[in-house]
């Protein structure tokens, strides 16, 4: 059957669209909830504090103002703030007759956050002042649209492109024409599983582009570091990318691991502590030439605020800028020549020090959760393009449902994958999850071609114990099922709140409390609704059973738990009602992350009735069912060998003793 032809431009001008669509939500969205009669609900998702006490005030090793806000409500509810995020700090003016009104104080930048304490860089403008002396001072999200406006730049950029190698990358990643590859010998790798090798070799051979598919646990991390080394074996540099800031910390520290130098491009408020020394701006500072490049700037400075400057000012002030600008573009040609590696955010790579470098190859990693438009930013300074990740699980963020409706959700990786499944190699071996765990999402999202290593294969923490079960919630939900909570957060289930954390603390009672905390046993509670997360962290807290077991235990939602493991999971599904309405369940994504987190143990709290209306959920439920049968199957025949063992035992005993009639009867099996 012959394919439709694709045409590139038109795919172009549709992601356009579709991301004006996205800014226009995000902007519509915030504008509504920035009033003071919206600040309840930002602070109930998360996007806000208030009111919170301010701390101490200082200067960091940046020379920013920064100031310490620390939240004093809601402890409980999941926040949004992370490194980098752009933030307005304010005070609520209060009125009894009228309307409560909120008075902005600065704008500024997260520059640390942890639990209930956040560090704000602000400018050094005298607002400092203003803050101190406020009235319920509280701090919320900003939009920002430099980022839209980024990858518009970058999506025009693409479509106009007529020749050159941009225009190739274009026209393939929108056709059906086969991804070329060099003929090359493979090479062997002993520190590498043989699926992981082949994705190193397709890596080394790709033309146009390759795609490392990651399940859960196969070492996708290691791989694409062992690539980018082997790759710099070949190439005097590469640019890595991914969506987030914590995403390439992530690999550049494990870059870094490798005795490889990395030049992390980015502010320096958006980089974590070890990164942050690798950073151009601390190593800018840090060049021998920078102490006279800031004398230049100084005597500029002090030339600038003459009132009255005679021509041979003028001339001197011309003659330092072009001595400061040879300066700073040789300190800049030095450091980029001595990286090996360039590390940033795919918007990140568009900063202005970024312009006129370009690269034979692109790594970017996470790229199922980066939107397509912000890839094509770092692709433009590209001459090929390797993306890691695994497209079945979480996708990006979009919050217009019209635009992912129409395809803004679905990422670059996944077109790629679909349209040259050529350039795909999956990552087999997987390092996590007993086998039963991985059994199911193994089968319906990878095609059943994942195998669990040895080491891992039938780890377990009890004996006779079944790596998965479902526990039906709805068999003893007597008080209502799910609850509706408001569209930010969708639904809340007490009863089978109440039932998960008492299905933990059997467990937990099986496994003794001397060897929980001794061996560290984590546990992680996961629901796809926030207001659930909220309910059972509340409930965590009032009870005096987990007290003891408390650093061991993670309450989150899907989205925070994406990247990481326990030794348990415990999956609280909340939807039950007649209807059979699972709302965003249907993503199923949602669900392969959550049951992939699970090394040795995995609980579904979930309505049966409700949920098995669903394929997905029925044959799930079908499956864990068939565990359940073998294991009794299994247990009963080990019991009834035991019984037959011990008969024989005590026949054997009878036979040879005296007086065999005064023994006592031995009991039927």
């Amino acid at each position: 059957m012959k394919q439709e032809p694709i045409q590139p431009q038109l795919c172009i001008e549709r992601l356009r669209q579709l991301l004006r669509l996205e800014q226009e939500e995000e902007k519509k969205e915030y504008l509504e909830a920035s009033g003071a009669d919206g600040l309840p609900r930002r602070c109930k998702r998360g996007d806000a504090w208030w009111p919170v006490d301010v701390g101490r005030s200082y200067y960091n090793a940046l020379a920013q103002q920064c100031i310490e806000l620390l939240r004093t409500h809601d402890h409980d509810i999941e926040h949004q703030f992370e490194p980098g995020r752009p933030v307005m700090v304010f005070s609520l003016l209060q009125a009894a007759d009228a309307a409560d009104t909120l008075r902005p104080l600065t704008t500024g930048t997260v520059s640390f956050v942890d639990g209930d304490r956040m560090v704000v860089a602000i400018p050094d403008d005298g607002t400092l002042a203003s803050i101190v002396a406020a009235q319920q001072v509280g701090v919320q999200l900003s939009y920002d649209e430099t980022s839209y406006r980024t990858m518009m730049e970058a999506l025009n950029k693409v479509a106009r492109a007529k020749t050159g190698r941009l225009a190739e990358l274009r026209d393939l990643f929108y056709s059906h024409r086969q991804a070329q590859f060099r003929n090359l010998q493979p090479a062997t790798f002993p520190y590498l599983n043989n699926s992981q090798a082949e994705a190193l070799n397709r890596v080394l051979a790709a033309k146009d582009v390759q795609i490392v598919h990651g399940p859960p646990g196969t070492g996708k991390t290691t791989t694409l570091v062992e690539a980018i080394y082997e790759t710099l074996k070949r190439e005097p540099q590469v640019l890595v990318c991914a969506q987030s800031n914590t995403a390439v910390d992530w690999i550049s520290e494990r870059l870094l691991d490798h005795g490889i130098n990395v030049l992390r491009i980015g502010n320096p408020t958006r980089v974590n502590d070890k990164m942050l020394s690798f950073t151009y701006e601390r190593r800018f500072e840090a060049h021998p030439e920078y102490t006279q490049l800031w004398a230049i700037r100084q005597a500029l400075r002090q030339l600038k605020t003459q009132k009255h400057k005679a021509d041979s000012t003028h001339q001197k002030i011309e003659r330092l800028k072009e001595r400061a600008i040879e300066i700073e573009l040789r300190i800049k040609a030095e450091l980029f020549a001595s990286a090996r590696v360039i590390a940033s955010t795919l918007v990140g790579s568009a900063q202005r020090v970024m312009d006129g470098q370009h690269f034979t190859t692109l790594f970017i990693d996470e790229a199922a959760q980066a939107l397509e438009p912000a890839c094509w930013i770092a692709i433009r300074k590209a001459g090929r393009v390797v993306l890691a990740g695994d497209h079945c699980q979480l996708p990006p963020t979009v919050k217009c449902y019209e635009a992912m409706r129409q395809g803004l959700a679905h990422t670059l990786m996944e077109r790629l994958a679909e349209l040259h499944p050529e350039a795909v190699t999956l990552l087999r071996i997987q390092y996590r999850m007993n086998e039963d765990i991985m059994r199911f999402p193994a089968r319906w999202f990878y095609r059943g071609k994942l195998v669990a290593h040895p080491s891992v294969k039938w780890r377990g923490l009890l004996d006779l114990d079944r790596a998965i079960e479902w526990v039906d919630t709805g068999l003893d939900d007597n008080d209502g099922g799910e609850q509706f909570v408001g569209s930010t957060f969708g639904r809340v289930n007490p009863a089978e709140a109440e039932q998960t954390l008492a299905v933990l603390q059997n467990y937990f009672s099986r496994i003794g409390k001397a060897r929980v905390l001794s061996e560290r046993i984590d546990v992680g509670i996961i629901s796809p609704y926030r207001a659930q997360v909220q309910l059972m962290r509340r409930l965590i807290r009032q009870q005096p059973f987990f007290k003891p077991y408390r650093q061991l235990l993670t309450v989150n939602t899907v989205d925070g738990f994406q990247g990481q493991e326990r030794d348990v999971i415990v999956v609280s599904m909340v939807r039950s009602n007649e209807q059979g309405q699972i709302g965003f369940l249907s993503d199923l994504r949602r669900m392969n992350v959550a049951m992939t987190r699970a090394r040795m143990k995995l609980i579904i709290m979930g309505n049966a009735a409700t949920l098995c209306r669903h394929r997905f959920y029925q044959e799930l439920y079908a499956y864990v069912d068939s565990l359940k049968h073998a294991a009794d199957n299994t247990t009963a025949h080990t019991a009834a060998n035991a019984a037959e063992n011990a008969v024989a035992d005590r026949t054997a005993a009878n036979d040879g003793s005296a007086g065999g009639a005064d023994t006592a009867p031995v009991a039927e099996p």
